[in-house]
């Protein structure tokens, strides 16, 4: 039981919820929320929904530096984005460390309430690719060559043992 205990604590540590608030956000403007990750690679999930007022907001991931380049109205990009709406989602993996931005842009001409969460999910494996069908293919052969031949090479030194 106690095992079973630590196993589920284990698992459930692989997330962890960073915001879950209602933003007041003024008439075309933005707010945002830093991420900071040191280590490991993470899957950053955010949603929002506008509670009152305006319906067009749109969620975006950002690096820090694109953060900085927005505030001095310079050109800057984003990782990923949200269409403008009234509800929205965002995933995206994020492999290296640094320091990202989820932000809430307010894209109309009212002020607006947006409730946003955001979740990193640490054992989601962003890096995790899979195989073509061809290597898929030529793993499961040379297994399979492997396996026989040493099925065969100790077939044959115990029929020698049990002749002598």
């Amino acid at each position: 039981m106690t095992a079973f205990a630590w196993i589920l604590l284990l698992a459930a540590a692989t997330s962890v919820d960073l915001v879950d608030e209602v933003y007041q956000i003024p008439a075309s403007e933005w707010r945002y929320v830093e991420i900071e990750l040191k280590q490991k690679p993470a899957l950053v999930s955010a949603r929002y929904q506008v509670e009152a007022g305006a319906r067009e907001v749109r969620l975006a991931l950002l690096r820090r530096e694109d953060i900085e380049r927005l505030r001095e109205d310079l050109p800057h990009g984003h990782l990923a984005e949200t269409p403008p709406g009234a509800t929205g989602r965002l995933e995206y993996p994020v492999l290296l460390p640094g320091v990202y931005v989820i932000l809430v842009d307010n894209l109309a001409s009212h002020p607006t309430a947006v409730h946003l969460r955001v979740r990193l999910d640490f054992g989601a494996s962003p890096g995790v690719a899979r195989l073509s069908r061809q290597r898929q293919l030529a793993v499961v052969l040379i297994s399979f060559a492997v396996f026989f031949g040493i099925v065969t090479f100790s077939a044959r030194r115990l029929l020698r043992a049990i002749k002598r």
